[in-house]
């Protein structure tokens, strides 16, 4: 049973300390992984995925429930707790998506006859373009992929770590995926540039020049600046489809 996942620091780009002390993660919380293009989200986001022992170019350790993990079973580890996201979801297999989610069914030994509707229904409250279970994975648009991988992880992958690169490029609902994976008492990890995304969050790691700058909890000011920035959210939204479906952008 997985409890909590801790980051030891390591160094920045010029091998100098990061400044925070270590940072410890339980499931069922979210943070966001903020900074500049090049400041090293990508680089600690695949730290985490590797559990990194001080091997990598960081110098950073994972820590599962306090332990480091052992390097012979370091990648099957991984494997068990992990589930990552990545921007560009692209499936090798030519099935549709019954057939998919049928096998991944029996891999993990559930009911397929009981997931498929839910899978199915979750991922459709995530997209507006609806997929069904006759669909060809291969087909489908990157919103649906996306929309497909968050309801499978929530339900039916018993990974309890989620990695996300940039949800809010998906065209898929973000505060709906979110809240499915943490319903499901996820720990989620989220990569992002975007405040409402980011101000969504427990808590915050900033990152500058390969290394983490700062750890950041939210607090009641800048949950009233989300509330600001969810309405603003809300209308572009509204706007996001008024056009897609040929409606005049007015209200």
């Amino acid at each position: 049973m997985f409890h909590e996942l801790t980051i030891i620091p390591g160094r920045n780009k010029n091998g100098q300390p990061e400044s925070p002390a270590p940072l410890t993660m339980k499931p069922g919380q979210l943070f966001a992984v903020v900074g500049h293009t090049g400041s090293g989200k990508s680089r600690l986001i695949q730290d985490l995925e590797q559990l990194a022992c001080g091997d990598t170019v960081s110098g950073r350790h994972i820590w599962i429930d306090g332990n480091i993990p052992e390097r012979q079973a370091r990648f099957h580890t991984s494997r068990q707790l992990i589930a990552h996201l990545s921007q560009n979801m692209r499936f090798v297999l030519d099935v549709t998506v019954e057939e998919f989610i049928r096998m991944h069914c029996t891999c993990r030994q559930r009911d397929w006859q009981t997931v498929l509707p839910e899978v199915i229904d979750q991922a459709n409250t995530i997209t507006p373009e609806h997929l069904h279970g006759s669909d060809s994975l291969n087909l489908l648009s990157g919103g649906q992929s996306r929309a497909l991988m968050i309801a499978d992880v929530a339900i039916l992958c018993e990974s309890p770590i989620v990695l996300i690169d940039e949800v809010e490029n998906a065209g898929i609902h973000k505060e709906k995926s979110l809240h499915l994976l943490l319903k499901k008492q996820k720990l989620v990890l989220i990569a992002t540039h975007d405040p409402h995304t980011a101000l969504m969050s427990d808590c915050r790691i900033c990152m500058k020049n390969g290394g983490i700058q700062s750890v950041i909890e939210s607090n009641e000011k800048e949950q009233e600046t989300w509330e600001r920035l969810h309405a603003y959210q809300q209308y572009i939204v509204e706007m996001q489809r008024k056009m897609r479906v040929g409606e005049l952008c007015v209200k």
